[in-house]
């Protein structure tokens, strides 16, 4: 796959899909961090890093954020996670996971654990 920019086209595409089909927890999320409005943080939301798409990504605190649904609760889940999450962090970014009920139970506490890391 020929990459054009900083992103392969094919994983554009599929970013785009992924963000017209965000569940809901990742639609409260993105209510609370689009247009820099947690501690004037610019996020993106499914977007290309290296060869994974991230849920959101702020490029200047070299934070990804991923929201996890039940899928991520299998053994093999949790390897590729653990694997997904090591290749981030040897490019030098930091990896904040939560689960889904997390952002629809209690979206402040997971603002509050990002903002602590901004």
């Amino acid at each position: 796959m020929k990459e054009s920019g900083s992103a392969p086209i094919l994983s554009r595409d599929r970013a785009r899909s992924l963000r017209a089909s965000a569940t809901v927890a990742e639609g409260r999320l993105w209510q609370h961090l689009r247009n820099r409005r947690l501690k004037g943080a610019k996020f993106r939301r499914q977007y290309p890093v290296g060869r994974y798409i991230v849920d959101f990504f702020c490029v200047e605190a070299r934070l990804v954020v991923e929201l996890d649904g039940g899928g991520h609760d299998s053994e093999e889940q949790r390897r590729s996670d653990a694997v997904r999450d090591r290749y981030l962090a040897n490019r030098g970014y930091r990896v904040l996971r939560f689960w889904n009920n997390e952002v629809v139970d209690n979206v402040d506490g997971v603002l509050e654990r990002i903002a602590d890391f901004l």
